[in-house]
């Protein structure tokens, strides 16, 4: 066990020993920023510019700014010009680059709408009362292309971003600081995403020995809650996560962040909540206290009939064009196998009510008589089940229908007529909700759903834990963009299905 002077202690000498050569390399913020920086500006300059030259067609090169005695004319090269500078600002004044909020979430994309909004209002209304005549292609073009692009731009970086991080680069290297309970599950979450940009690279726990590991993980532990300090210089890390422990008292705390180094060294306090969006957490400093407010998940008023609304407008929209496909599908199923075309199965949605959800049929008839002896030939009768691999009951074309989800088409009557959503938990049957603990019957208070979150993140692939997981992150911090989002990531799946798909 290192034997230096504890955190708290302010004359804590500084290690003589060499520093690793993670700390001696150019900052991955400031590469990744900086990059940023040069691909914003280079879209900036091209939709400026290109609307300047597009809106004026060459004709016109001048406007005039003043007013009636004293108009100046100005050349639109030199407004272009201007413009890029401003909105190179407010990006970098709204914080779009920070490395808090790139690679993962949707801060960054609503920061840098939320800065290029403002931008144009404020252009505006300077151009209003400075009587500039200002060609309106910057309003209509060179505004939403230039959101748009830089959109785009950003999504590709990050897609770039997520690869890096998943090699174990541009990532804040923790140090994990608190009991071993509450550091082992705070590196599990952490090791879920590896989008989030953050790779523990040791713990420091109160009964910890240097050379051991962290719980069932392979974390090595690199010293006590009294030696963080030598544990940051062994590990190279430059991020300080506390968990919790009851020998980190709030003294102790802000001890160590004030040995630690500004602009190098930074601390993060994880508090005991997981899987709680953004949108419901509100920190408010009170007395010096940093209180988190969380907000109760509520689905009445405006939230359920936008929601509602979000599901007419969109399971009409694609039974209109989707219809051809329906037809096809529909002849596919009747004339490959005997039987009736749609499939009825009673399943439990909305506060347990039961509904019958509609499919196109995949298997053979009567194949709901063969479910229990399947699953018990799986191993798996005694909890929920989604699928029954290499199941023996589908039809010649019912294989192919169920890896692009073509068979589950029919739920968008289902949708328009308010049995499911379009985004939810997907239904089960009420044997596999009988089996439900308390947890998973939160399943249960919104709307169940066409598609959902665990099924554009690992389908049939994953556990009925990790599965559960993320369906209660949806009910507990669900919003319309996020149900665009799904939506999105789905038709990607279906078109491009993996082998979780079947």
């Amino acid at each position: 066990m290192l034997s230096q002077p504890s955190v708290p202690l302010p004359t804590t000498p500084a290690s003589t020993a060499p520093a690793p050569p993670a700390v001696v390399v150019r900052d991955w913020r400031r590469v990744y920023a900086n990059r940023l920086a040069l691909t914003d500006a280079l879209v900036l300059i091209w939709v400026v510019f290109g609307t300047q030259l597009v809106w004026f067609d060459f004709d016109q090169e001048t406007t005039s700014v003043g007013f009636d005695a004293a108009r100046v004319a100005v050349n639109y090269t030199v407004i272009s010009l201007v413009l890029i500078g401003a909105w190179m600002i407010v990006l970098r004044v709204f914080g779009t680059r920070e490395a808090r909020i790139v690679g993962s979430g949707n801060t960054e994309y609503k920061l840098i709408a939320d800065a290029s909004i403002r931008l144009f209002g404020l252009v505006a209304i300077v151009a209003f009362l400075f009587k500039l005549d200002l060609a309106r292609g910057y309003f209509l073009l060179a505004f939403p292309l230039g959101i748009l692009v830089l959109l785009l731009s950003r999504w590709m970086w990050r897609q770039w971003l997520s690869v890096q991080r998943a090699r174990g680069k541009y990532s804040s290297l923790v140090l994990l600081v608190g009991s071993a309970d509450s550091a082992e599950h705070i590196a599990a979450e952490l090791g879920r995403s590896t989008d989030s940009g953050y790779r523990v690279v040791g713990a420091c726990v109160p009964t910890g020995k240097v050379g051991g590991t962290l719980g069932s993980t392979t974390i090595p532990v690199s010293g006590t809650v009294d030696t963080v300090l030598q544990a940051l210089e062994a590990t190279g890390a430059d991020t300080v996560i506390i968990t919790s422990s009851d020998e980190l008292t709030p003294v102790r705390v802000r001890q160590l962040s004030w040995s630690l180094e500004p602009g190098r060294q930074h601390l993060i306090v994880a508090p005991s909540l997981t899987d709680i969006g953004g949108p419901r957490i509100h920190t408010r400093p009170v007395a010096g206290l940093p209180l988190i407010h969380v907000e109760t998940p509520r689905y009445e008023g405006r939230k359920r009939f936008s929601k509602r609304f979000f599901d007419i407008l969109g399971s009409g929209a694609i039974l209109i064009v989707a219809s051809p496909i329906l037809l096809i599908v529909a002849l596919l199923v009747k004339l490959t196998s005997p039987g009736p075309v749609l499939y009825r199965q009673e399943r439990v949605g909305l506060n347990g009510e039961p509904f019958n959800m509609l499919k196109f049929r995949s298997m053979r008839v009567n194949a709901d008589a063969e479910l229990a002896a399947l699953l018990a030939q799986q191993g798996t009768s005694d909890r929920p089940l989604f699928k029954v691999q290499n199941d023996p009951r589908l039809t010649r074309v019912g294989a192919t229908l169920r890896k692009f989800s073509l068979d589950e088409f029919p739920q968008l009557f289902n949708v328009f007529r308010g049995d499911m959503s379009l985004v939810g938990p997907r239904p089960q049957r009420e044997g596999e909700v009988a089996l439900y603990d308390s947890a998973a019957k939160r399943r249960l208070i919104v709307q169940p759903g066409m598609t959902g979150l665990w099924q554009v993140s690992g389908r049939s692939a994953l556990s009925w834990e990790d599965a559960i997981r993320l369906d209660l992150y949806y009910v507990e911090n669900w919003s319309l963009m996020g149900d665009v989002v799904i939506l999105w990531r789905t038709i990607r799946a279906v078109v491009a299905p993996g082998k979780e798909a079947h």
